[in-house]
């Protein structure tokens, strides 16, 4: 049984810990306000190019694109987006739990990791990492988003990959987060869903090929933009969630504490009375 000295000490170092995991807390909710309005304002940008390239394509079939070509699929690549740091609860573990099971045991497969999390679990467990991209997950920008889509954009018009889909976590609030897959390349859905949910007539200037030609690369670049401001949003919600209970956690814990030590404190001091009562009665 510990004496009462070792307790002083747990809960001292348990104090700590909970001042660390209220500051994080802290930090990931100032963040997360952040990455929640970014993320928000994203979308009607992200949704009025694909409407835009949707009704390019339905007016333009016989106009061609490197990244609208379907072909036989002999090699699919996954962009995965995790994060950089741990302390995040389940978040990356979801994500991986998402693209495991369509990767495993497959030679034709290989994944773009965004974030440490993905990429040294793959590389642990010699899965195929083609690129990795590290250092912004909490904070990611437009230049981010262009650099992938460059690389994921040459990717496909190389050949070397037949079908890229994306996995990240879309963020609902700071308690749910989904991890979720989607076939970023080639842009085949895009045309028949948007076209009929909003058929707008636009003019093309200079001409529709030239548009099209500017705005493909520019709908891929929005797309995963999106994406790692959703993952921003759901990795600052799942930290900010699972510091919160760490840190109710350590009070509880600290309570516990306390009242053992009170009652090892109380005890001694019985103890104590008991052997004085006792000595005096002796000396009668």
């Amino acid at each position: 049984m510990p004496n009462a000295q070792d307790i002083r000490r747990r809960i001292k170092s348990v104090k700590n810990i909970e001042q660390i995991t209220k500051a994080m807390k802290m930090v990931a909710a100032a963040r997360l306000r952040r990455a929640q309005e970014k993320a928000a304002a994203s979308l009607p940008y992200t949704q009025k190019v694909r409407e835009v390239l949707a009704s390019v394509a339905s007016h333009a079939s016989d106009l061609s694109h490197p990244l609208l070509e379907v072909r036989e699929v002999k090699n699919i690549a996954y962009l995965v987006l995790s994060a950089d740091k741990g302390l995040a609860g389940a978040y990356s573990s979801n994500v991986i739990k998402e693209v495991l099971p369509r990767i495993a045991g497959k030679a034709n497969s290989s994944v773009i990791t965004v974030g440490r999390k993905a990429r040294d679990y793959f590389k642990r467990r010699g899965y195929r990492i083609d690129e990795e991209f590290t250092g912004f997950s909490e904070k990611p920008t437009l230049q981010h988003a262009i650099n992938i889509a460059r690389s994921v954009g040459e990717g496909f018009k190389s050949g070397r990959y037949d079908e890229i889909h994306l996995v990240y976590t879309v963020f609902h609030s700071a308690i749910t987060q989904k991890a979720t897959s989607v076939k970023l390349l080639p842009i085949e859905d895009v045309a028949a869903s948007d076209a009929d949910a909003n058929p707008s007539d636009y003019i093309f200037e200079p001409s529709a090929e030239e548009v099209l030609n500017h705005l493909v690369p520019q709908y891929l670049e929005t797309t995963i933009y999106g994406a790692l401001l959703q993952a921003s949003a759901s990795e600052l919600g799942a930290r900010m969630t699972a510091m919160g209970s760490a840190t109710d956690n350590a009070e509880e814990l600290i309570a516990k504490l306390i009242l053992n030590y009170n009652k090892i404190r109380q005890a001694t001091i019985t103890r104590e009375i008991s052997e004085i009562v006792g000595g005096a009665e002796a000396l009668k």
